[in-house]
């Protein structure tokens, strides 16, 4: 069958998977790839791969398919592309086209906060009984509506889709895809302010979704809202019903109170609904809101109050991330102990295939809920992603999966009816040595697992924001421009983050090259799985028989390495095998490098020994971060671009050549050469200041409330009596201290702690293990969580305030400090 290739707008298709990232191929055969150019990424750069993994439909965008990526497509005799003028729209038409053929009411949800726990919450709340289909973890984007939406399958009875923007007109695309018949408006905040003009656009924008609904459920006690409801969206909605709820509104249809009480919380509604009272574990006011949202929906909805007080208790914080984390026996652990449907396996599954730290990888998995299909299909299903995932072991969980045993083609496999008997008998030192997915299903409490089979630490944790971090590296790999080259410094631990961890993921999100400053922490990125180009920048003579083995590349910045290092390889005798080298040069650093006096030596040592492969020439600018140095690294560029050019003429080559640092990319693009070093920058600090707004928070160093006690005017708190109480005062001791990493100079007032939303601040000296807070202002409680850096205490402040840098902050934290990766 010969290429066909289409140029009709209306894609049609019968593929029954839709994928957007290339590196998430599960069904190649049955699966349409939407090829997405943006500001940071362009799929159509990964069409050939995915046509190698068996992808026979494509949608590229016309501008982009064009010259080499054209006539690499001719070649391909049975596939089949359409051209069109954008992928993402193409995308949702076609599915607002599928959307059209059910006729089952359909819940879409929009609003600033809330949206995913709301979903979530309503699930659970429904499922016994209905076979529903949901928009998995936050999908609420123009890619990730449709993508949600694209599930909804003939057996299904109900669909929850939530929506979000970030900018106008965006909704209007995502209504024809969602078509929701009952709508949820869960509030209004400060979120995205900066993509509209004002709050009140921002709220016409999101009724956008809903302007077609029959009914509406919102807050009447958000006024903006209330207005813009009765003002916008009922004219263009002449069907529309609303149905309010209000805790400080008289004019609600119905009004709710809240009584607190010592471990619960009373909720009274009374009004178009009834009177009722109901009952909840819950006490913060976001959650409240969330589920007074879910209340009113479900007895509007026909259940009957004492089902829903039942399974309101039942109800959970939700976690809407995968966490990674150390487990017992030297095993990591995905936790993704929430909910199991079948989209949520798959993308579990590709979590865990990004991985490297451990070649065993077994999934603990229960049964998968609400997916409308028997248990012979949906386990056939499951049986062919862990499969294609190599899945060395499964362990199922759950009547239902263990009924279709006989379908997993897996050399181990072991099944539970139920958590606590798996609990009771399962044989846990043979986890050891294993990556292991916690994949569950609400009902099966796979929190226990959890708990029973990661490492205990103590209460501090220093918690890695994966999306984040990917965040951070898509803004500078646009800053650099899509022909340059990455290398992403993993030196220190990763900047305190953790190396093997961060490295698999840059790894997986394909930078080019990692750097390290020693030859064990390349040795233990190779240990780990790693695969990448990886640069030691200080190799030494003891050292390389490891940087031979494990295949790492030294940096050379003198006479006695390189010396020492053609010595060595000349031994060996094996030209094919030996790893290639980083010349570096100084231009102004002066602290590791050729200096020009050395260029004559450098180039006659190049020209007399050809065995020695140089991969790269690089310098450091000074002063990259500070205007006031511009001139001077211009002067560097310019001397480094003369050696550079020298070498390469000894060479007869050309090598990859770069100069640039985090603040340098920013600064000097005109710099950037063959390749940029990525080093704090993809940790979210932005060294220049100039940015910083543009990068997101990786790293969130968090402890706890260990005791609160209360303390009259003139005592005093800590060693040398240095903390003098000059009010009455209640003084909380954390759970953290210098031998973590919080410096001795925060201590007295310098520091400052976040715990409840109040900022609290030190009191007397920083301890090895507790520092102690003053929590007189702040509701605090023993056990309370407590953020010690942060959003909401920025790392770039914490570092200004004891005059360092967040370098220094973020590589002192303790080893004991446990690192929890996580992604949403």
């Amino acid at each position: 069958m010969s290429l066909t290739v289409n140029t009709s707008p209306i894609v049609t298709t019968q593929a029954q998977y839709i994928l957007t990232d290339s590196r998430q191929v599960s069904f190649p055969g049955q699966s349409i790839f939407f090829a997405i150019k943006g500001e940071r990424h362009d799929g159509h750069r990964f069409l050939p791969e995915l046509y190698a993994a068996g992808v026979r439909e494509f949608v590229v965008e016309e501008a982009a398919f064009t010259g080499a990526l054209r006539e690499t497509a001719a070649t391909w005799d049975d596939a089949q592309i359409w051209v069109v003028s954008s992928s993402i729209r193409a995308l949702q038409q076609l599915v607002a086209s599928k959307r059209k053929q059910f006729d089952i009411p359909v819940v879409g949800i929009a609003g600033s906060n809330g949206k995913t726990i709301v979903k979530e919450w309503l699930v659970q709340l429904l499922s016994p009984g209905r076979s529903i289909v949901a928009s998995p973890k936050s999908y609420n984007s123009q890619i990730g509506v449709p993508l949600s939406v694209w599930n909804l399958s003939k057996e299904h009875s109900l669909a929850i889709f939530e929506a979000g923007i970030s900018k106008a007109h965006e909704m209007e695309y995502l209504q024809p895809v969602m078509q929701p018949t009952i709508g949820i408006f869960t509030n209004i905040g400060p979120a995205h302010d900066d993509g509209f003009r004002s709050r009140k656009q921002k709220i016409t924008e999101k009724l956008r979704l809903f302007t077609k609904v029959k009914k509406l459920i919102y807050r009447k006690d958000y006024h903006e809202i209330d207005e813009e409801i009765s003002l916008i969206l009922k004219p263009v909605n002449a069907f529309l019903e609303t149905l309010s709820w209000g805790s400080n509104y008289s004019g609600s249809h119905v009004q709710v109170t809240f009584n607190p009480q010592k471990d619960k919380t009373v909720i009274s509604l009374t009004g178009k609904l009834g009177n009722h009272t109901f009952e909840t574990g819950f006490r913060d006011d976001a959650s409240l809101e969330n589920l007074t949202h879910c209340i009113v929906f479900l007895l509007d909805f026909g259940l009957e109050p004492a089902v829903i007080q039942e399974r309101v208790l039942l109800l959970k914080p939700v976690s809407m991330r995968l966490e990674l984390k150390e487990g017992i026996n030297h095993s990591y652990i995905i936790d993704d102990a929430y909910n199991n449907d079948l989209q949520g396996l798959a993308m579990a599954l590709n979590f865990l295939a990004q991985q490297e730290q451990r070649n065993r990888k077994t999934v603990i998995l229960s049964d998968v809920l609400q997916t409308g299909q028997t248990p012979t299909e949906l386990y056939k299903m499951v049986s062919r992603l862990l499969s294609e995932k190599s899945i060395d072991r499964l362990i199922g969980i759950g009547k239902q999966i263990s009924s279709q045993a006989s379908l997993f083609d897996i050399a181990e496999q072991e099944f539970y009816d139920d958590t606590d008997s798996f609990l009771k008998t399962f044989a846990f030192p043979t986890l050891a040595d294993t990556l292991v997915l916690v994949k569950g299903a609400r009902p099966f409490s796979f929190e226990k697992i959890v708990h029973r089979i990661q490492q205990k630490a103590h209460d501090t944790v220093l918690e890695i924001n994966l999306d984040a971090l990917v965040h951070n590296l898509n803004y500078y790999r646009a800053r650099a421009g899509q022909g340059t080259k990455i290398m992403a410094m993993v030196k220190a631990f990763a900047y305190g983050s953790g190396s093997s961890e961060v490295a698999a993921l840059l790894q997986y999100h394909r930078v080019d090259y990692l750097g390290v400053a020693y030859t064990d922490e390349g040795v233990m990125l190779r240990q780990s799985g790693i695969t990448l180009p990886i640069m030691v920048m200080n190799a030494t003579l003891p050292t390389f028989d490891l940087l031979w083995q494990y295949k790492l590349e030294p940096e050379i910045y003198s006479r006695r390495i390189l010396t020492d290092w053609i010595e060595y390889i000349t031994r060996k005798g094996e030209p094919t095998n030996t790893p290639s080298v980083h010349l570096k040069l100084d231009t102004g650093m002066h602290r590791l490098g050729f200096v020009k006096d050395d260029y004559e030596w450098l180039v006659e040592q190049l020209r007399q020994n050809p065995a020695l492969k140089v991969a790269t020439l690089f310098s450091h600018l000074v002063g990259a971060d500070e205007g006031v140095h511009n001139e001077f690294s211009r002067k560097q560029y310019a001397q480094f671009m003369e050696g550079a050019e020298l070498i390469e003429a000894t060479l007869g080559y050309k090598t990859i050549k770069h100069i640039l640092n985090s603040a340098g990319i920013v600064r000097f693009p005109e710099y950037r050469l063959d390749m940029v070093r990525l080093g704090i920058g993809l940790y979210g600090v932005e060294a220049t200041g100039q940015d910083q707004r543009a990068l997101q928070s990786v790293g969130t160093l968090k402890t706890i409330v260990s005791q609160v006690k209360y303390l009259s005017s003139g005592e005093t708190v800590g060693y040398s009596r240095k903390g003098v109480v000059d009010h009455d005062s209640a003084i909380a001791t954390l759970a953290i201290g210098y031998a973590d990493g919080y410096d001795r100079g925060l201590g007295n007032g310098v520091g400052k702690v976040w715990v409840n939303g109040t900022l609290c601040p030190t009191i007397g000296n920083i301890c090895m293990d507790m520092t102690m807070i003053d929590v007189t202002n702040a509701q605090v409680e023993e056990g309370d969580e407590v953020i010690v850096f942060g959003k909401e205490v920025p790392i770039t402040e914490l570092a200004k305030t004891i005059n360092t840098i967040p370098y220094e902050i973020l590589t002192g934290i303790g080893d004991r400090v446990k690192r929890v990766f996580f992604k949403e």
